[in-house]
């Protein structure tokens, strides 16, 4: 691996640790300490500063890896370029995914898309649909799937929809949440899905049911369910695999409908034109012919 001076420079950065950078790099700290005096005794300024605590960019620092990130970035449009024109699926494709879709969807799209095109190298940051939507406006990223309804100006690709259900192991109708002592278990969001659901209950209820815990994160809420610690509202693709003696009770509106998340792809149209992109483009869209 060789490790540009700008690479070792915006590592350094993020980090802001000597021995995280050398692991990241697959340098030594002595060599990386070297190299990062030699850059500096090139640029005649101190980049960064030691403390105990670990390193603190000079404002010189700052200017200079706010030009690496810029050569970085620029080199890396060229090089997409240059494979958009001989048309050889190959390169970085770079998802930043909704985690709750990383965790149990998208693992099964990329296994197929790897098996098929081999000679791409994969990267994925996973968060909320908040902070996807601003890692494509960084350019972070190629492609972000995203959950609930987004305000996006460029492409925008509906991929499926989730059913939403109430589950647990001892409620088994809708009608009982309102008389059971079990606790709600809720996971936090940045979305509209908590208002999505208080909507749903005050429609058809009148009221929310009694809530007693609030998780990090959707992964723990889910086991808390299926240990039959209480009930939860989960969508349909976090249910896949569930054991047979958890009940799954969709959430239906008055009008007969069943309350439904929906999942999208979003991205910009300079980006959705690379090979590599358009070759996962595909691999979805085959992924969901056979199993939606």
């Amino acid at each position: 691996m060789i490790v540009t001076e700008y690479e070792l420079l915006v590592c350094l950065a993020a980090e802001l640790n000597m021995r995280k950078s050398a692991e990241k790099l697959f340098l030594s700290q002595p060599a990386l300490s070297q190299r990062l005096q030699t850059i500096e005794s090139r640029w005649e300024t101190k980049i960064f500063l030691r403390t105990q605590k670990g390193l603190l960019l000079t404002p010189e620092g700052e200017a200079i890896v706010q030009h690496a990130e810029r050569v970085i970035e620029r080199e890396r449009q060229i090089q997409e370029r240059l494979e958009a024109q001989d048309g050889i699926v190959r390169g970085t494709l770079k998802i930043a995914c909704a985690s709750i879709v990383a965790q149990m969807w998208l693992p099964r799209v990329l296994k197929q898309f790897i098996e098929t095109y081999p000679d791409v190298h994969i990267s994925v940051v996973t968060g909320w649909s908040s902070e996807i939507h601003q890692t494509l406006v960084d350019g972070s990223a190629h492609v972000g799937i995203v959950r609930g309804n987004v305000a996006w100006k460029s492409i925008q690709k509906p991929l499926f929809q989730d059913k939403l259900f109430l589950v647990d192991k001892e409620i088994t109708r809708l009608e009982d949440v309102l008389e059971s002592e079990r606790p709600f278990i809720q996971f936090q969001s940045d979305s509209n899905y908590y208002q999505v659901i208080q909507d749903y209950w005050q429609r058809n209820f009148g009221k929310m049911p009694r809530q007693a815990m609030v998780m990090d994160q959707i992964e723990t809420c889910r086991q808390m369910a299926f240990n039959g610690i209480g009930f939860a509202i989960l969508p349909e693709v976090t249910l896949i695999g569930a054991s047979e003696d958890i009940h799954k009770i969709p959430l239906v509106d008055k009008s007969g409908e069943i309350l439904c998340r929906d999942t999208s792809l979003i991205g910009y149209e300079q980006s959705l034109a690379l090979p590599q992109v358009k070759a996962f483009l595909e691999i979805v869209d085959k992924y969901l012919e056979t199993h939606y």
